[in-house]
């Protein structure tokens, strides 16, 4: 069993920043990658970025390329989401997933464990 904890969500204004923190327990050594994802009202949850536990790659959704960086704290089995330039649209909840297996990251169906979300609103 793997178990994720995200925090760091809050309200910032248009251009602001913010920091997430996903915290990862348990079977971490079966970690292939941890993503994070985020679901709009009304909208599919779509992939963001995500992080491969072994070769520290990473990858981006086009929409958030160059405004998020994704990272690790190995002592601390932490993942951030590190989102600045925010925009309106950015507005969602942001869950972290870890999958177990190599393939492409992108792909929703392939994570195994999901945190709880947690709520990103960007004013305009």
């Amino acid at each position: 069993q793997v178990q994720l904890v995200e925090s760091g969500g809050g309200m910032v204004q248009a251009g602001g920043s913010l920091r997430l923190s996903c915290t990862v327990s348990g079977r971490t050594f079966d970690a292939y990658a941890v993503g994070w994802f985020r679901q709009a009202p009304g909208k599919e949850r779509e992939f963001v970025a995500a992080y491969s536990w072994t070769g520290q790659n990473t990858y981006y959704a086009d929409s958030v390329k160059d405004r998020f960086t994704i990272s690790r704290d190995n002592a601390e089995n932490t993942v951030y989401l590190q989102m600045s330039s925010l925009k309106p649209e950015d507005t969602a909840v942001y869950y972290c997933a870890v999958r177990l297996t190599p393939g492409r990251f992108d792909r929703r169906a392939t994570y195994a464990y999901w945190g709880q979300g947690t709520q990103v609103t960007v004013s305009s």
